[in-house]
């Protein structure tokens, strides 16, 4: 398992429902194609699953 994540965002936010905008943004995701290394952790995981749908993710 690797040590950080690759998280891009691949779709905007404009449509999604509040709880995902407000997770994509603890990600520290702000712009559309824009990508944050983030720790491989269980809290990290969980944030992507619930947000898969509006972001890209590499293992570095």
């Amino acid at each position: 398992m690797a040590d950080k994540l690759k998280v891009t965002l691949v779709k905007s936010t404009i449509c999604a429902i509040p709880k995902h905008r407000a997770t994509v943004a603890a990600l520290g995701l702000k712009k559309l194609n824009k990508s944050v290394e983030l720790p491989n952790n269980a809290a990290t995981l969980g944030m992507v699953k619930q947000v898969q749908h509006l972001v890209k993710v590499e293992e570095i």
